[in-house]
């Protein structure tokens, strides 16, 4: 059998041969169960190491293309090398509802546009950062990237992260900082750490569809604090708080998901008083918080870490794959959350904390920043301009982050608009999502940084004009 191969010298050779032997293998010139020339034969072919060919066929057998036969050679597999790869249907051919988009907003689903979704486009994120943190980190000793991480994580990353804190005023020692996998551990452990079934926690009103599908799958009560342009409604919280004597309030305080809102100065002041009276623990969740083009106040540090616990996240500041984020927390509750951490997850991963730590000194992660919220700030302004000349009401004109919350100003139904939305290749998020009761409701999630494209706009205008 005789393979050719025309070498680019610029290509690895490994990646070149392995690459020509699989499209070989998926085109059927070589057939399943076909023995594969020896690798001291396809060297003198190639004109290549031994070492080189060994490396190719490797990366066959770990793919499933081929399988290595002990005193005999390599073969082509006959298991699954001509198996379709299974591809979920794309939304035109199913009935898209805010259940859909919840469980499979991450999977391999196409949309042209992704109108509706909570991350940052790819090339907006720190993707010079990140290369350049994996090669610092490439070339740290094995025995520093082979083994398990300390409970509480990284240590150099928390006192990093301290000292950032401090410039925000929350004064925290680092044993009161725990690294988590992502945001979304963090409150995942708060709930469960705080609640036991049958309890009730308040939670901003519309607010993160992700913690509150969380909150009931616990068998705790969800009750929802309306939101309003300056923060939660003070009254409404107050009353909440007389009435169902909650676990914990669950917030945002910065950029809020999904209306973009921030806490004024005074809305925090009174909710902090209301819940220090009723002994309430408030979980901020600041995952928003770096995006803001000014640094803004935090309940954390206005408690000074008494009743508040402030979780955040580097998710959407470097990027969502390395699922590294964090919560500070009252020294009482430090014991409790590791041993908690310990029981769901062991510990984290000390290389992704360690190649965030790599990151955020290498000396230019501030630029990133800078730049991010000046690109996020001129797209929310376009895209707040663009919502209101297709006919859309804007619950808040956000000055940044990634989030704008629109409504039509006419009843319509939001499985519909979803759907119809899909057809065209364009991802909504309706606003029964960020219900607390799932309601339905004319409002939508819009996130500036994928809006910028003329197909949306002219939708949601003849969505206008049809509903009118």
């Amino acid at each position: 059998m005789v393979i050719s191969f025309d070498f680019d010298r610029s290509v690895p050779l490994t990646e070149q041969i392995e690459k020509r032997l699989r499209l070989s293998i998926e085109e059927g010139s070589l057939h399943p169960g076909s023995r594969l020339p020896s690798v001291r034969q396809l060297a003198r072919q190639c004109g290549v190491s031994v070492p080189t060919v060994v490396e190719a066929y490797n990366r066959l057998v770990a793919m499933g293309r081929v399988e290595a036969r002990r005193g005999s050679g390599y073969y082509v597999s006959r298991r699954g090398t001509d198996a379709p790869v299974f591809l979920r249907r794309m939304p035109a051919d199913l009935p898209i509802d805010s259940m859909w988009l919840l469980r499979h907003v991450y999977e391999e689903v196409n949309f042209q546009i992704e109108a509706g979704s909570g991350w940052l486009p790819e090339n907006w994120l720190y993707e010079e950062g990140l290369k350049g943190g994996l090669r610092s980190l490439a070339r740290a000793p094995a025995a520093q990237l082979m083994r398990y991480g300390t409970p509480h994580g990284y240590l150099p990353l928390r006192q990093l992260i301290q000292t950032q804190l401090q410039a925000r005023g929350i004064d925290a020692r680092p044993h009161q900082i725990v690294l988590t996998h992502g945001a979304s551990e963090a409150l995942s452990l708060l709930v469960r750490l705080l609640t036991k079934e049958g309890d009730t926690v308040l939670i901003d009103d519309p607010g993160y569809c992700n913690l509150i599908s969380l909150i009931k799958q616990q068998g705790v009560h969800a009750v929802g604090v309306p939101r309003t342009a300056t923060g939660p409604d003070v009254q409404s919280f107050s009353e909440l708080v007389a009435l169902h004597r909650p676990r914990a309030f669950f917030t945002n305080t910065c950029l809020q998901n999904p209306t973009g809102t921030d806490y004024s100065a005074a809305t925090a002041h009174q909710v902090l008083q209301i819940a220090d009276k009723a002994g309430l623990v408030i979980v901020e969740d600041d995952i928003f918080g770096d995006l803001h083009p000014v640094p803004m106040p935090t309940l954390a540090a206005m408690d000074r870490l008494r009743s508040v616990v402030h979780v955040q996240s580097f998710s959407k500041t470097i990027s969502p794959a390395l699922r590294v984020g964090f919560l500070v927390c009252p020294e009482a509750m430090v014991d409790e959350v590791v041993h908690l951490k310990m029981l769901s997850s062991l510990t984290t991963s000390e290389i992704a904390e360690r190649l965030v730590f790599a990151i955020l000194t290498e000396g230019h992660y501030r630029h990133h920043l800078e730049s991010l919220r000046d690109r996020l700030m001129r797209h929310q302004a376009e895209a707040c301009r663009g919502l209101e000349d297709a006919g859309m009401a804007l619950f808040h004109k956000p000055s940044s982050g990634m989030f704008v919350w629109a409504g039509f100003r006419h009843e319509v139904s939001a499985g519909e608009v979803v759907s119809r939305a899909a057809r065209q290749g364009i991802m909504l998020a309706p606003g029964s999502l960020f219900r607390v009761d799932g309601s339905d409701a004319p409002w939508f999630r819009f996130n500036v940084a994928h809006c910028n494209n003329p197909l949306l706009f002219r939708l949601l205008e003849e969505i206008t004009r049809e509903t009118a």
